[in-house]
């Protein structure tokens, strides 16, 4: 995977754990409320792969939220496309 989409994935992995954070709640019960495994959540966090919108719409779901928010971070992608 590019630097970038690593990069990319690994925030998305953190606005997520800050989400169910903010939410208080855990990812077992994001996975239930989404009817997805707490592995696929735990793969998203950890930045393992690239995750489909099948497997974060069930998450945005379980949070309560729209989608989009899951998406609604910070992420400068002109500067890792200068550092590759």
């Amino acid at each position: 995977m590019k630097a970038w989409r690593e990069a990319y994935s690994k925030r998305l992995g953190e606005n997520l754990l800050k989400l169910i954070k903010e939410h208080k709640t855990d990812v077992q019960t994001v996975a239930s409320i989404g009817d997805i495994e707490s592995k696929q959540v735990y793969r998203v966090i950890n930045a393992e792969n690239e995750p489909k919108v099948a497997t974060l719409i069930p998450i945005a779901k379980g949070l309560g939220v729209h989608v989009k928010v899951l998406y609604d971070f910070e992420f400068d992608i002109e500067e890792y496309k200068r550092g590759s």
